[in-house]
Protein backbone atom coordinates (compact mmCIF):
# COMPACT_ATOMS: atom_id res chain seq x y z
CA UNK A 1 0.00 0.00 0.00
CA UNK A 2 1.43 3.16 -1.04
CA UNK A 3 1.48 6.11 1.44
CA UNK A 4 -0.97 9.03 0.86
CA UNK A 5 0.59 12.41 0.95
CA UNK A 6 -0.55 14.62 3.90
CA UNK A 7 -2.73 17.53 2.70
CA UNK A 8 -1.77 20.95 4.11
CA UNK A 9 -4.62 22.98 5.73
CA UNK A 10 -6.59 25.23 3.47
CA UNK A 11 -5.45 28.81 3.40
CA UNK A 12 -9.04 30.23 3.35
CA UNK A 13 -10.46 28.49 6.51
CA UNK A 14 -12.12 30.42 9.51
CA UNK A 15 -9.74 32.37 11.78
CA UNK A 16 -10.09 33.16 15.61
CA UNK A 17 -10.62 36.76 16.92
CA UNK A 18 -7.61 38.93 16.84
CA UNK A 19 -6.09 40.44 19.95
CA UNK A 20 -7.60 43.85 19.25
CA UNK A 21 -11.03 42.26 18.76
CA UNK A 22 -10.65 40.44 22.02
CA UNK A 23 -9.82 43.74 23.74
CA UNK A 24 -12.88 45.38 22.23
CA UNK A 25 -15.09 42.52 23.36
CA UNK A 26 -13.66 42.74 26.86
CA UNK A 27 -14.28 46.47 27.00
CA UNK A 28 -17.84 46.04 25.77
CA UNK A 29 -18.50 43.37 28.38
CA UNK A 30 -17.05 45.61 31.09
CA UNK A 31 -19.19 48.50 29.92
CA UNK A 32 -22.31 46.35 29.99
CA UNK A 33 -21.41 45.16 33.48
CA UNK A 34 -20.95 48.74 34.76
CA UNK A 35 -24.19 49.82 33.14
CA UNK A 36 -25.99 46.96 34.83
CA UNK A 37 -24.43 47.84 38.18
CA UNK A 38 -25.39 51.51 37.73
CA UNK A 39 -28.92 50.58 36.79
CA UNK A 40 -29.17 48.34 39.82
CA UNK A 41 -27.79 51.09 42.04
CA UNK A 42 -30.21 53.65 40.60
CA UNK A 43 -33.05 51.21 41.11
CA UNK A 44 -31.96 50.74 44.71
CA UNK A 45 -31.73 54.53 45.25
CA UNK A 46 -35.12 55.03 43.66
CA UNK A 47 -36.52 52.39 45.94
CA UNK A 48 -34.94 54.08 48.95
CA UNK A 49 -36.23 57.49 47.84
CA UNK A 50 -39.69 56.09 47.36
CA UNK A 51 -39.49 54.61 50.81
CA UNK A 52 -38.30 57.97 52.22
CA UNK A 53 -41.20 59.78 50.57
CA UNK A 54 -43.63 57.65 52.48
CA UNK A 55 -44.62 59.98 55.34
CA UNK A 56 -44.97 57.93 58.48
CA UNK A 57 -45.89 60.95 60.67
CA UNK A 58 -49.04 62.14 58.89
CA UNK A 59 -51.09 61.72 62.05
CA UNK A 60 -48.79 64.05 63.99
CA UNK A 61 -49.28 67.26 62.01
CA UNK A 62 -51.60 69.08 59.64
CA UNK A 63 -54.62 71.34 59.69
CA UNK A 64 -57.47 70.45 62.01
CA UNK A 65 -61.04 70.55 60.68
CA UNK A 66 -63.08 73.65 61.43
CA UNK A 67 -64.04 73.57 65.09
CA UNK A 68 -67.81 73.30 65.15
CA UNK A 69 -67.85 71.72 68.61
CA UNK A 70 -68.16 68.31 66.99
CA UNK A 71 -66.28 66.54 69.77
CA UNK A 72 -65.02 67.06 73.30
CA UNK A 73 -62.25 64.63 74.22
CA UNK A 74 -61.53 66.55 77.49
CA UNK A 75 -57.76 66.43 77.08
CA UNK A 76 -55.88 68.34 79.74
CA UNK A 77 -54.25 71.48 78.39
CA UNK A 78 -51.64 73.57 80.18
CA UNK A 79 -50.57 77.19 80.19
CA UNK A 80 -47.12 78.25 79.02
CA UNK A 81 -46.53 80.04 82.31
CA UNK A 82 -46.60 76.65 84.13
CA UNK A 83 -44.04 74.87 81.94
CA UNK A 84 -41.02 75.54 84.18
CA UNK A 85 -42.54 73.14 86.71
CA UNK A 86 -43.11 70.34 84.19
CA UNK A 87 -39.65 68.97 83.30
CA UNK A 88 -39.80 65.79 81.18
CA UNK A 89 -43.59 65.83 81.12
CA UNK A 90 -45.60 65.49 77.93
CA UNK A 91 -47.86 68.53 77.64
CA UNK A 92 -50.61 69.78 75.35
CA UNK A 93 -51.34 73.46 74.80
CA UNK A 94 -52.67 75.95 72.27
CA UNK A 95 -50.58 78.97 71.29
CA UNK A 96 -49.78 81.43 68.53
CA UNK A 97 -46.61 81.23 66.50
CA UNK A 98 -44.88 84.55 67.09
CA UNK A 99 -41.84 83.65 64.98
CA UNK A 100 -40.38 80.55 63.31
CA UNK A 101 -36.86 79.78 62.11
CA UNK A 102 -35.88 76.74 60.03
CA UNK A 103 -32.39 75.24 60.15
CA UNK A 104 -31.95 73.19 57.00
CA UNK A 105 -34.68 70.66 56.29
CA UNK A 106 -34.42 68.73 59.53
CA UNK A 107 -35.14 71.32 62.25
CA UNK A 108 -37.38 74.32 62.89
CA UNK A 109 -37.56 76.56 65.98
CA UNK A 110 -40.84 78.17 67.05
CA UNK A 111 -41.50 81.01 69.49
CA UNK A 112 -44.93 80.19 70.88
CA UNK A 113 -47.03 82.81 72.70
CA UNK A 114 -49.99 82.87 75.08
CA UNK A 115 -50.97 86.36 76.21
CA UNK A 116 -47.92 87.73 78.01
CA UNK A 117 -45.99 84.42 78.12
CA UNK A 118 -43.85 82.74 75.46
CA UNK A 119 -41.71 79.62 75.14
CA UNK A 120 -39.37 78.16 72.55
CA UNK A 121 -40.29 74.91 70.82
CA UNK A 122 -38.30 72.79 68.38
CA UNK A 123 -39.43 70.28 65.74
CA UNK A 124 -36.55 67.89 64.87
CA UNK A 125 -36.45 65.11 62.24
CA UNK A 126 -34.80 61.95 63.59
CA UNK A 127 -34.03 59.24 61.00
CA UNK A 128 -34.29 56.59 63.69
CA UNK A 129 -37.93 57.52 64.38
CA UNK A 130 -39.45 58.96 61.20
CA UNK A 131 -42.88 57.85 62.37
CA UNK A 132 -42.71 60.54 65.09
CA UNK A 133 -41.28 63.54 63.24
CA UNK A 134 -40.74 63.24 59.50
CA UNK A 135 -38.97 65.60 57.10
CA UNK A 136 -42.36 66.47 55.66
CA UNK A 137 -43.58 67.44 59.13
CA UNK A 138 -40.58 69.74 59.60
CA UNK A 139 -41.13 71.32 56.17
CA UNK A 140 -44.85 71.84 56.83
CA UNK A 141 -44.15 73.43 60.22
CA UNK A 142 -41.58 75.80 58.73
CA UNK A 143 -44.20 76.99 56.26
CA UNK A 144 -46.74 78.06 58.89
CA UNK A 145 -47.37 81.80 58.94
CA UNK A 146 -46.54 83.92 61.97
CA UNK A 147 -49.62 84.46 64.19
CA UNK A 148 -51.10 81.09 63.22
CA UNK A 149 -52.83 79.33 66.11
CA UNK A 150 -51.49 75.82 66.69
CA UNK A 151 -52.12 72.93 69.03
CA UNK A 152 -48.81 71.61 70.37
CA UNK A 153 -47.97 68.31 72.02
CA UNK A 154 -44.44 67.74 73.19
CA UNK A 155 -42.03 67.03 76.00
CA UNK A 156 -40.76 69.78 78.29
CA UNK A 157 -36.96 69.76 78.30
CA UNK A 158 -34.51 71.89 80.25
CA UNK A 159 -32.97 74.52 78.00
CA UNK A 160 -29.19 74.19 77.65
CA UNK A 161 -28.96 77.94 78.32
CA UNK A 162 -31.52 80.69 79.06
CA UNK A 163 -33.58 81.52 75.98
CA UNK A 164 -33.60 85.30 75.74
CA UNK A 165 -36.44 85.48 73.23
CA UNK A 166 -38.92 83.71 75.55
CA UNK A 167 -40.41 84.76 78.86
CA UNK A 168 -40.26 81.13 80.02
CA UNK A 169 -36.55 80.93 79.36
CA UNK A 170 -35.45 77.83 81.27
CA UNK A 171 -37.25 75.18 79.18
CA UNK A 172 -38.04 74.33 75.58
CA UNK A 173 -40.63 72.04 74.06
CA UNK A 174 -39.55 69.10 71.94
CA UNK A 175 -42.58 68.84 69.68
CA UNK A 176 -44.06 65.47 68.80
CA UNK A 177 -47.37 66.75 67.38
CA UNK A 178 -48.37 70.07 65.87
CA UNK A 179 -51.75 70.86 64.33
CA UNK A 180 -53.04 74.07 62.81
CA UNK A 181 -56.15 75.30 64.62
CA UNK A 182 -56.60 78.58 62.71
CA UNK A 183 -54.40 80.03 60.00
CA UNK A 184 -54.19 83.51 58.49
CA UNK A 185 -56.35 84.74 55.64
CA UNK A 186 -54.44 87.94 54.95
CA UNK A 187 -50.94 89.39 55.21
CA UNK A 188 -49.76 90.91 58.47
CA UNK A 189 -49.47 94.73 58.28
CA UNK A 190 -46.50 94.50 60.65
CA UNK A 191 -44.73 91.89 62.74
CA UNK A 192 -45.23 91.62 66.47
CA UNK A 193 -41.48 91.80 66.94
CA UNK A 194 -41.47 95.22 65.25
CA UNK A 195 -44.52 96.29 67.25
CA UNK A 196 -42.86 95.25 70.51
CA UNK A 197 -39.57 97.04 70.02
CA UNK A 198 -38.67 100.04 72.19
CA UNK A 199 -38.05 103.35 70.42
CA UNK A 200 -34.61 103.58 72.02
CA UNK A 201 -33.58 100.24 70.50
CA UNK A 202 -34.74 101.39 67.05
CA UNK A 203 -32.83 104.65 67.35
CA UNK A 204 -29.55 103.22 68.70
CA UNK A 205 -29.28 99.84 66.96
CA UNK A 206 -27.02 99.34 63.95
CA UNK A 207 -29.71 97.07 62.55
CA UNK A 208 -32.36 98.72 60.38
CA UNK A 209 -35.66 98.09 62.16
CA UNK A 210 -39.18 98.96 61.06
CA UNK A 211 -40.88 101.50 63.32
CA UNK A 212 -44.60 100.85 63.80
CA UNK A 213 -46.30 104.24 64.23
CA UNK A 214 -49.17 104.76 66.67
CA UNK A 215 -51.60 105.53 63.83
CA UNK A 216 -50.70 102.23 62.13
CA UNK A 217 -51.16 100.40 65.41
CA UNK A 218 -54.59 101.90 66.05
CA UNK A 219 -55.69 101.17 62.48
CA UNK A 220 -54.74 97.52 63.05
CA UNK A 221 -55.60 97.42 66.73
CA UNK A 222 -56.46 93.71 66.95
CA UNK A 223 -52.96 92.74 65.88
CA UNK A 224 -51.36 95.47 68.00
CA UNK A 225 -53.21 94.28 71.11
CA UNK A 226 -51.52 90.89 70.79
CA UNK A 227 -48.11 92.26 71.77
CA UNK A 228 -46.92 91.19 75.18
CA UNK A 229 -46.71 94.87 76.11
CA UNK A 230 -50.39 95.44 75.40
CA UNK A 231 -51.41 92.18 77.02
CA UNK A 232 -49.71 93.50 80.17
CA UNK A 233 -51.18 97.02 79.80
CA UNK A 234 -54.74 95.78 79.74
CA UNK A 235 -54.21 93.26 82.49
CA UNK A 236 -53.07 96.23 84.58
CA UNK A 237 -56.12 98.21 83.47
CA UNK A 238 -58.38 95.41 84.68
CA UNK A 239 -56.39 95.27 87.92
CA UNK A 240 -57.02 98.97 88.59
CA UNK A 241 -60.76 98.35 88.23
CA UNK A 242 -60.57 95.35 90.57
CA UNK A 243 -58.54 97.25 93.18
CA UNK A 244 -60.97 100.19 92.95
CA UNK A 245 -63.94 97.89 93.58
CA UNK A 246 -62.26 95.90 96.33
CA UNK A 247 -61.22 98.97 98.32
CA UNK A 248 -64.60 100.69 98.10
CA UNK A 249 -66.62 97.54 98.77
CA UNK A 250 -64.58 97.03 101.93
CA UNK A 251 -65.46 100.62 102.93
CA UNK A 252 -69.20 100.04 102.63
CA UNK A 253 -69.74 101.39 99.10
CA UNK A 254 -72.29 99.96 96.70
CA UNK A 255 -71.85 99.81 92.94
CA UNK A 256 -74.52 101.56 90.87
CA UNK A 257 -75.24 101.76 87.14
CA UNK A 258 -76.53 105.09 85.91
CA UNK A 259 -78.05 105.95 82.51
CA UNK A 260 -75.83 107.47 79.85
CA UNK A 261 -78.70 109.21 78.06
CA UNK A 262 -79.70 112.39 79.85
CA UNK A 263 -82.15 115.21 79.28
CA UNK A 264 -79.67 118.02 80.09
CA UNK A 265 -75.93 118.68 80.14
CA UNK A 266 -74.29 118.16 83.53
CA UNK A 267 -71.06 120.09 83.08
CA UNK A 268 -71.19 122.66 80.26
CA UNK A 269 -73.16 122.74 77.05
CA UNK A 270 -70.04 123.28 74.96
CA UNK A 271 -68.62 119.84 75.74
CA UNK A 272 -71.66 117.61 75.49
CA UNK A 273 -72.76 115.28 72.71
CA UNK A 274 -76.31 116.00 71.59
CA UNK A 275 -78.19 113.09 70.04
CA UNK A 276 -81.65 112.72 68.55
CA UNK A 277 -84.13 111.11 70.92
CA UNK A 278 -87.39 110.27 69.16
CA UNK A 279 -89.06 113.67 68.59
CA UNK A 280 -86.66 115.53 70.84
CA UNK A 281 -83.00 115.55 71.87
CA UNK A 282 -80.88 113.92 74.54
CA UNK A 283 -77.29 114.21 75.72
CA UNK A 284 -74.61 111.62 76.35
CA UNK A 285 -73.60 111.74 80.00
CA UNK A 286 -70.43 113.70 80.71
CA UNK A 287 -70.27 111.91 84.06
CA UNK A 288 -72.59 110.01 86.41
CA UNK A 289 -72.57 113.12 88.61
CA UNK A 290 -76.33 113.69 88.79
CA UNK A 291 -77.13 110.02 89.37
CA UNK A 292 -74.50 109.72 92.12
CA UNK A 293 -75.90 112.70 93.98
CA UNK A 294 -79.48 111.55 93.62
CA UNK A 295 -78.43 108.13 94.98
CA UNK A 296 -77.04 109.93 98.05
CA UNK A 297 -80.36 111.80 98.37
CA UNK A 298 -82.00 108.37 98.22
CA UNK A 299 -79.96 107.32 101.29
CA UNK A 300 -77.54 104.99 99.49
CA UNK A 301 -74.85 106.67 101.64
CA UNK A 302 -71.82 105.47 99.64
CA UNK A 303 -71.86 104.64 95.92
CA UNK A 304 -69.42 104.09 93.09
CA UNK A 305 -69.63 103.38 89.37
CA UNK A 306 -67.32 102.24 86.59
CA UNK A 307 -68.71 103.32 83.25
CA UNK A 308 -68.20 105.30 80.03
CA UNK A 309 -67.93 109.08 80.09
CA UNK A 310 -68.44 111.26 77.00
CA UNK A 311 -66.81 114.63 76.33
CA UNK A 312 -67.45 116.55 73.10
CA UNK A 313 -64.19 118.46 73.33
CA UNK A 314 -62.23 118.91 70.11
CA UNK A 315 -58.96 118.24 71.92
CA UNK A 316 -56.37 116.31 69.94
CA UNK A 317 -53.81 115.95 72.71
CA UNK A 318 -51.89 113.09 74.26
CA UNK A 319 -54.30 112.94 77.23
CA UNK A 320 -57.81 113.66 75.91
CA UNK A 321 -60.42 111.33 74.45
CA UNK A 322 -64.08 111.85 73.59
CA UNK A 323 -65.02 108.65 75.41
CA UNK A 324 -63.21 107.16 78.37
CA UNK A 325 -63.90 104.99 81.40
CA UNK A 326 -64.79 106.88 84.53
CA UNK A 327 -64.20 105.56 88.04
CA UNK A 328 -66.64 107.64 90.09
CA UNK A 329 -67.68 107.65 93.71
CA UNK A 330 -69.88 109.70 96.02
CA UNK A 331 -70.34 109.52 99.80
CA UNK A 332 -72.06 111.31 102.64
CA UNK A 333 -70.03 113.69 104.78
CA UNK A 334 -70.31 113.58 108.55
CA UNK A 335 -68.32 116.72 109.40
CA UNK A 336 -65.86 117.88 106.74
CA UNK A 337 -65.22 117.33 103.05
CA UNK A 338 -61.67 116.23 103.82
CA UNK A 339 -63.25 112.92 104.87
CA UNK A 340 -63.87 112.34 101.16
CA UNK A 341 -60.46 113.60 100.09
CA UNK A 342 -58.72 111.35 102.60
CA UNK A 343 -60.74 108.31 101.54
CA UNK A 344 -59.83 109.00 97.91
CA UNK A 345 -56.19 109.30 98.93
CA UNK A 346 -56.40 105.93 100.67
CA UNK A 347 -58.00 104.50 97.53
CA UNK A 348 -55.12 105.61 95.32
CA UNK A 349 -52.49 104.39 97.76
CA UNK A 350 -54.24 101.01 97.82
CA UNK A 351 -54.25 100.87 93.99
CA UNK A 352 -50.57 101.84 93.70
CA UNK A 353 -49.52 99.32 96.32
CA UNK A 354 -51.70 96.59 94.81
CA UNK A 355 -50.20 97.08 91.37
CA UNK A 356 -46.64 97.04 92.68
CA UNK A 357 -47.09 93.97 94.87
CA UNK A 358 -49.26 91.81 92.61
CA UNK A 359 -48.45 92.85 89.05
CA UNK A 360 -44.68 93.36 88.97
CA UNK A 361 -44.38 90.93 86.04
CA UNK A 362 -46.76 93.01 83.92
CA UNK A 363 -45.13 96.30 84.95
CA UNK A 364 -41.75 94.88 83.97
CA UNK A 365 -43.11 93.69 80.60
CA UNK A 366 -44.41 97.18 79.78
CA UNK A 367 -41.15 98.75 80.94
CA UNK A 368 -39.17 96.83 78.31
CA UNK A 369 -40.94 98.78 75.56
CA UNK A 370 -41.67 101.95 77.53
CA UNK A 371 -38.77 102.46 79.94
CA UNK A 372 -39.71 104.81 82.78
CA UNK A 373 -38.68 105.79 86.25
CA UNK A 374 -40.63 103.77 88.79
CA UNK A 375 -43.73 105.63 89.93
CA UNK A 376 -43.14 107.08 93.40
CA UNK A 377 -45.49 108.08 96.20
CA UNK A 378 -44.96 108.93 99.85
CA UNK A 379 -45.23 105.89 102.08
CA UNK A 380 -43.88 107.32 105.33
CA UNK A 381 -45.78 108.72 108.31
CA UNK A 382 -45.88 112.19 106.68
CA UNK A 383 -48.47 110.88 104.23
CA UNK A 384 -49.37 112.14 100.77
CA UNK A 385 -48.13 115.60 99.83
CA UNK A 386 -51.02 118.11 99.95
CA UNK A 387 -51.05 121.84 99.30
CA UNK A 388 -53.57 124.50 98.32
CA UNK A 389 -54.10 126.01 94.89
CA UNK A 390 -52.50 129.23 96.19
CA UNK A 391 -49.44 127.32 97.40
CA UNK A 392 -49.18 125.59 94.01
CA UNK A 393 -49.23 129.01 92.32
CA UNK A 394 -46.48 130.20 94.67
CA UNK A 395 -44.30 127.22 93.71
CA UNK A 396 -44.70 128.08 90.04
CA UNK A 397 -43.95 131.76 90.63
CA UNK A 398 -40.80 130.81 92.56
CA UNK A 399 -39.79 128.78 89.49
CA UNK A 400 -40.15 131.81 87.22
CA UNK A 401 -43.74 131.67 85.96
CA UNK A 402 -45.39 135.16 85.92
CA UNK A 403 -48.16 135.29 88.51
CA UNK A 404 -50.49 137.18 86.15
CA UNK A 405 -50.83 134.14 83.84
CA UNK A 406 -51.74 131.81 86.71
CA UNK A 407 -55.45 132.47 87.20
CA UNK A 408 -55.65 128.81 86.22
CA UNK A 409 -52.93 126.18 85.83
CA UNK A 410 -52.75 125.14 82.19
CA UNK A 411 -51.34 121.85 80.93
CA UNK A 412 -47.83 123.21 80.46
CA UNK A 413 -47.69 124.61 84.00
CA UNK A 414 -49.28 121.43 85.40
CA UNK A 415 -46.33 119.47 84.05
CA UNK A 416 -43.92 122.11 85.26
CA UNK A 417 -45.41 121.88 88.74
CA UNK A 418 -45.01 118.10 88.58
CA UNK A 419 -41.29 118.51 87.85
CA UNK A 420 -40.94 121.03 90.71
CA UNK A 421 -42.69 118.70 93.15
CA UNK A 422 -40.62 115.67 92.05
CA UNK A 423 -37.37 117.61 92.46
CA UNK A 424 -38.34 119.13 95.81
CA UNK A 425 -40.32 116.32 97.44
CA UNK A 426 -39.37 113.19 95.43
CA UNK A 427 -42.95 112.13 94.76
CA UNK A 428 -44.99 111.64 91.59
CA UNK A 429 -48.32 111.77 93.42
CA UNK A 430 -49.83 114.76 95.25
CA UNK A 431 -53.10 116.61 95.96
CA UNK A 432 -54.06 120.26 95.40
CA UNK A 433 -56.92 121.60 97.54
CA UNK A 434 -59.08 124.78 97.58
CA UNK A 435 -59.49 125.66 93.90
CA UNK A 436 -61.04 129.02 92.94
CA UNK A 437 -64.82 128.79 92.71
CA UNK A 438 -64.84 130.18 89.18
CA UNK A 439 -62.89 127.16 87.93
CA UNK A 440 -65.34 124.55 89.24
CA UNK A 441 -68.79 123.25 88.15
CA UNK A 442 -72.03 124.73 89.49
CA UNK A 443 -72.60 121.93 92.01
CA UNK A 444 -69.33 122.64 93.92
CA UNK A 445 -69.69 123.84 97.51
CA UNK A 446 -68.11 127.28 98.20
CA UNK A 447 -65.61 127.69 101.03
CA UNK A 448 -67.32 128.81 104.27
CA UNK A 449 -64.87 131.67 104.90
CA UNK A 450 -63.94 132.78 101.38
CA UNK A 451 -66.73 132.37 98.80
CA UNK A 452 -64.23 132.87 95.95
CA UNK A 453 -62.71 129.52 96.90
CA UNK A 454 -64.32 126.09 96.81
CA UNK A 455 -64.22 122.90 98.83
CA UNK A 456 -62.65 121.10 95.91
CA UNK A 457 -59.48 119.19 95.11
CA UNK A 458 -57.56 117.61 92.25
CA UNK A 459 -55.20 114.65 92.44
CA UNK A 460 -52.08 114.48 90.25
CA UNK A 461 -49.73 111.81 88.90
CA UNK A 462 -46.46 112.79 87.21
CA UNK A 463 -47.70 116.36 86.88
CA UNK A 464 -51.07 115.58 85.27
CA UNK A 465 -54.54 115.63 86.80
CA UNK A 466 -56.13 112.21 87.30
CA UNK A 467 -59.04 113.09 89.63
CA UNK A 468 -61.28 116.06 90.15
CA UNK A 469 -63.60 116.16 93.14
CA UNK A 470 -65.32 118.28 95.74
CA UNK A 471 -67.98 118.68 98.35
CA UNK A 472 -71.27 119.13 96.46
CA UNK A 473 -73.99 121.67 97.18
CA UNK A 474 -76.85 119.85 98.89
CA UNK A 475 -79.05 122.88 99.67
CA UNK A 476 -81.50 123.37 96.74
CA UNK A 477 -81.75 127.18 96.83
CA UNK A 478 -77.97 127.67 96.81
CA UNK A 479 -77.69 125.02 94.11
CA UNK A 480 -80.24 126.82 91.89
CA UNK A 481 -78.41 130.11 92.43
CA UNK A 482 -75.08 128.59 91.36
CA UNK A 483 -76.72 126.96 88.35
CA UNK A 484 -77.98 130.33 87.14
CA UNK A 485 -74.55 131.90 87.70
CA UNK A 486 -73.05 129.27 85.38
CA UNK A 487 -75.71 129.76 82.72
CA UNK A 488 -77.73 126.65 83.53
CA UNK A 489 -81.52 126.96 83.79
CA UNK A 490 -82.68 125.21 87.00
CA UNK A 491 -85.95 124.28 85.30
CA UNK A 492 -84.03 122.21 82.73
CA UNK A 493 -82.79 120.02 85.60
CA UNK A 494 -85.90 119.90 87.76
CA UNK A 495 -85.62 116.14 88.38
CA UNK A 496 -82.11 116.65 89.75
CA UNK A 497 -83.14 119.59 91.98
CA UNK A 498 -86.20 117.78 93.30
CA UNK A 499 -83.95 115.23 94.98
CA UNK A 500 -82.40 118.01 97.07
CA UNK A 501 -85.77 119.57 97.88
CA UNK A 502 -86.64 116.26 99.55
CA UNK A 503 -83.64 116.69 101.84
CA UNK A 504 -80.15 115.45 101.01
CA UNK A 505 -77.24 114.92 103.44
CA UNK A 506 -73.92 116.72 102.96
CA UNK A 507 -71.84 114.75 100.49
CA UNK A 508 -68.86 114.77 98.17
CA UNK A 509 -66.97 112.61 95.75
CA UNK A 510 -64.72 112.52 92.74
CA UNK A 511 -64.26 111.26 89.23
CA UNK A 512 -61.18 109.41 88.00
CA UNK A 513 -60.10 108.76 84.42
CA UNK A 514 -59.11 105.09 84.26
CA UNK A 515 -57.00 105.40 81.12
CA UNK A 516 -55.20 108.47 82.42
CA UNK A 517 -54.22 106.72 85.66
CA UNK A 518 -52.90 103.75 83.68
CA UNK A 519 -51.03 105.96 81.20
CA UNK A 520 -49.30 107.95 83.93
CA UNK A 521 -48.49 105.04 86.22
CA UNK A 522 -46.72 103.26 83.32
CA UNK A 523 -45.62 106.48 81.56
CA UNK A 524 -47.06 105.40 78.21
CA UNK A 525 -46.93 109.02 76.95
CA UNK A 526 -50.23 108.80 75.05
CA UNK A 527 -53.64 107.96 76.49
CA UNK A 528 -54.61 106.07 73.34
CA UNK A 529 -52.14 103.36 74.36
CA UNK A 530 -54.17 102.89 77.55
CA UNK A 531 -57.52 102.58 75.74
CA UNK A 532 -58.62 99.33 74.14
CA UNK A 533 -60.24 101.02 71.14
CA UNK A 534 -59.71 104.77 71.65
CA UNK A 535 -62.19 107.42 70.62
CA UNK A 536 -61.02 110.95 69.88
CA UNK A 537 -62.19 113.74 67.54
CA UNK A 538 -60.57 111.97 64.58
CA UNK A 539 -61.23 108.32 65.39
CA UNK A 540 -64.40 106.25 65.55
CA UNK A 541 -62.94 102.99 64.16
CA UNK A 542 -62.04 100.28 64.86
Amino acid sequence: MSEQPVQPPAEDGPKGPSKSELKKQAKAAEKEKKAAEKAAKQAELAQQQAAAEVDLATENYGALPLNQSQSRPRQERVQITSLSNRYDQTVLFRARIQTSRAQGNKMVFLNLRQRIDSVQAVVIFTPQSPEKVSKQMVKWTAGLADESIVLIEGVVKKAPEPIKSATVSDVEIHVSKIHLVVGLFTRLPFTLDDASRADLEIETSETQYNRVLLETRLNNRVLDLRTQTNQAVFKLQAAIGDLFRDFLSAKGFMEIHSPKLQGAATESGASVFKVSYFKGSAFLAQSPQLAKQMAIAADFERVYEIGPVFRAEDSNTHRHMTEFMGLDLEMTIEEHYHEVMELLDGLFLSIFKGLRENYSKEIEAVGKQFPADEFKWREGPEGTLKFTFKEAIDLLVEDGVPREVLDDINTENEKRLGRIVKAKYDTDYYIIDKFPMELRPFYTMPDAEDPTLSNSYDFFMRGEEILSGAQRIHEPNLLAEKMRSKGVDPESMRGYLDGFRLGCPPHGGGGIGLERVLMLFLKLNNIRRASLFPRDPKRLEP
